[in-house]
């Protein structure tokens, strides 16, 4: 049997309000094209798991990788060991990696796809245009050191995953994996490339708390990531963007009034949480 043209590879937890409707609009943008869904859970407890293996479509791994494992002693897998246990299931020749708060604003994966191009074998990556919804105006694409550019939202080429070895997962704890991954295609000659027509709508105020324990980890791994590729030069500009407004509305179609009414309470508890920290400072002064 033939593999499919396009792995689409999400990973999730606790996320399942965002995650139905990441894919649907995955379905929505591939409904004609051969294609295969692999989602990895890392052990959701708000009933994301009963809802997947509801799914004929979707290829579902659960991997426990949060309060779980750790009540049993077991350590907490990294974000690159996480993803790649979607990146080796996925079959397809080429693989889109996409967070569970995004949505594929229709043409981005077909556009993705053609950016790769049939005369240059080489394009190991393609990095797709993306916004933070609802705050955000253009769309950007990362560009990291040495003026490479790198994916947060997009797709590779499946053999230049294998080529590398796929994301590292003992440098990385969760941030810079991406771009470390970028760079090291790059190393091994593999080009990253933007797909100028793609874009993806991202929700940054998604489990808000779950968002706040991942920052903590974020010091110690821009330090390990500038270690290893801080002497290729910082870019000239942290991001490219681009001026886009989406003809079918896909954020206010599939997150609308709800989403923005969870932004809201997402900032009302964040200055909530302020103001009380200011008054246990004030206490311990006092």
């Amino acid at each position: 049997m033939e593999p499919p043209l396009v792995s689409v590879v999400i990973t999730t937890l606790d996320r399942r309000w965002y995650l139905e409707r990441t894919i649907e609009s995955v379905r929505r943008e591939l409904a004609a094209v051969d294609h295969e869904i692999v989602v990895v859970d890392g052990g959701s407890v708000d009933g994301t798991g009963d809802w997947l293996v509801r799914q004929k479509d979707v290829i579902t791994i659960v991997q426990h990788n949060r309060s779980g494992q750790r009540r049993s002693g077991a350590p907490r897998r990294s974000w690159g060991a996480f993803t790649n246990l979607g990146f080796r299931a996925a079959s397809g020749r080429f693989v889109c990696m996409l967070s569970d708060d995004c949505l594929i604003v229709p043409g981005a994966i077909a556009s993705g796809v053609s950016a790769f191009g049939e005369d240059d074998a080489r394009v190991g990556a393609v990095a797709f245009y993306w916004r933070n919804w609802p705050e955000d105006e253009r769309y950007r694409v990362g560009v990291t050191f040495g003026g490479r550019l790198f994916v947060n939202h997009g797709l590779f080429r499946h053999a230049a995953l294998r080529d590398v070895g796929f994301a590292d997962e003992d440098a990385f704890s969760f941030y810079h994996a991406d771009g470390d991954l970028a760079l090291r295609l790059d190393a091994a000659g593999w080009k990253c490339v933007d797909a100028p027509n793609s874009f993806v709508e991202h929700y940054s105020h998604a489990n808000v708390p779950l968002r706040r324990s991942n920052a903590e980890r974020q010091p110690a791994d821009w330090a390990a990531y500038v270690g290893r590729w801080g002497g290729l030069g910082v870019p000239e500009a942290d991001w490219l963007e681009r001026d886009f407004r989406d003809p079918a509305r896909t954020a206010e179609r599939y997150w609308g009034h709800a989403a923005r009414r969870r932004v809201r309470v997402a900032r009302y508890r964040s200055h909530l949480a302020y103001l009380l920290s200011r008054v246990r400072r004030a206490a311990d002064v006092g």
